[in-house]
């Protein structure tokens, strides 16, 4: 047996993850002496047990392996697992990596390009547009969106991701023969049309348990550069993952809401702890530009984050617009960038408050133009009376 259908065939025995899997190959030195190792040998290795040991002596590995891989070429899911070299270094680097990743679709090449966002499943309307917003505003500056495909925030913004055509990742709690909520099915379908992905650590006849969602949370953590939490109560998962964020070195932002809504209380909870507060976008950019959050003095150049001179790439922008009004098109043809680079100096202008768009999509130098009266609209008599 190999050392890569060791990893799948492990992973499908129910209690042992990495660190079991580390003990038992420290232990007997291959998989095939995993197999043969007997049961009073087996209980004394470190974290097994005579439950677990049980469990390996009764499991039909072949039979097994055998039916796993035919469901899933059947399914068109890839298997990762953590002797391959595609395997996401995002996830080898953390304390207790999934033995494996169960992927239907395909994975972003660039993590440093993905952004998590999520919240509760009980959501309010302000929460409903905001997450689309968020979501729609990281795909505009090329970001790929994870999140947990659940109910409620979650399902927001992969879906507001599929409508703007980019590319979003779901991280399910269970197999991916057990889709939940089962309502999402055709989401999930899009996103991988859209060259997305929907992913799990767990055999892909594993049942959804609630138990499962914390481990979920740290792969939606590990993958992204940062976390954003939309709304989230108290008791919400949201935060188990902006906690596994923070753990792992991400930025965290937070969205207040009203002092008076539960959903978010967990915001607040967040901001209160040290994550940042999020109006738009443009502040995650910010951060994940510098380092340091608006306002913060950049104790290198004295300068206060978001009153910055202009990069070369913002000058080049800024030159291009001094001949006159361009669209995204016009730009992205003068200046042969890549739509997400070139969204990304156009919000950091923005920012800067030296480019303006307007209502048509058209970008232009701030008080480039001038304001003419309406022709349409006559001007109020002042000295009109009743």
């Amino acid at each position: 047996m190999t050392e890569r259908e060791f990893c799948i065939a492990v992973n499908m025995i129910s209690g042992v993850g990495f660190l079991r899997y580390s003990s038992l190959l420290d232990t007997f030195g291959s998989p095939d002496e995993v197999r043969k190792a007997e049961r009073g040998v087996l209980q004394k290795v470190d974290g097994i047990g005579p439950v677990l040991a049980e469990r390996i002596i009764s499991f039909d590995w072949d039979a097994e392996l055998s039916r796993e891989f035919a469901v899933a070429e059947r399914g068109g899911v890839q298997i990762i697992t953590l002797v391959d070299e595609d395997y996401p270094d995002e996830l080898r680097n953390i304390y207790d990596p999934p033995l494996c990743l169960y992927v239907r679709g395909k994975l972003p090449e660039k993590h440093d390009r993905s952004i998590a966002i999520v919240g509760s499943r009980r959501i309010s309307r302000y929460g409903e547009k905001m997450a689309v917003m968020l979501a729609e505003e990281a795909v505009a500056c090329g970001f790929t969106v994870y999140s947990g495909l659940a109910l409620g925030v979650d399902t927001l913004a992969h879906k507001a991701v599929v409508d703007m055509a980019g590319c979003t990742v779901g991280v399910l709690g269970g197999g991916l023969m057990h889709m939940y909520p089962k309502e999402n099915i055709p989401l999930a379908r899009d996103m991988i049309r859209n060259g997305g992905a929907v992913i799990s650590e767990f055999p892909l006849n594993f049942p959804v348990n609630r138990h499962n969602f914390p481990r979920r949370n740290r792969i939606v953590a590990a993958m992204c550069r940062a976390v954003i939490v939309v709304e989230a109560g108290l008791d919400s998962g949201a935060l188990i993952t902006a906690k596994l964020a923070a753990e792992m070195g991400k930025e965290v932002f937070a969205l207040p809401g009203r002092v008076d809504n539960v959903q978010a209380k967990g915001c607040h909870k967040l901001i209160k702890e040290g994550a940042c507060l999020i109006e738009n976008f443009d502040d995650v950019m910010l951060v994940l530009a510098t380092g340091l959050r608006p306002g913060m003095e950049n104790m290198t150049t004295g300068e206060i984050v978001g009153s910055e001179q202009m990069s070369p790439d913002c000058e080049k922008v800024c030159t291009l617009l001094s001949g006159g009004d361009m669209d995204l098109e016009e730009l992205q043809m003068a200046t042969a960038w890549e739509p997400g680079m070139l969204m990304a100096v156009l919000m950091k202008l923005e920012l800067l408050l030296a480019v303006e768009r307007d209502s048509f999509g058209y970008y232009h130098l701030t008080g480039s133009r001038k304001k003419e009266p309406c022709a349409e609209t006559p001007e109020l008599d002042m000295d009109c009376q009743s």
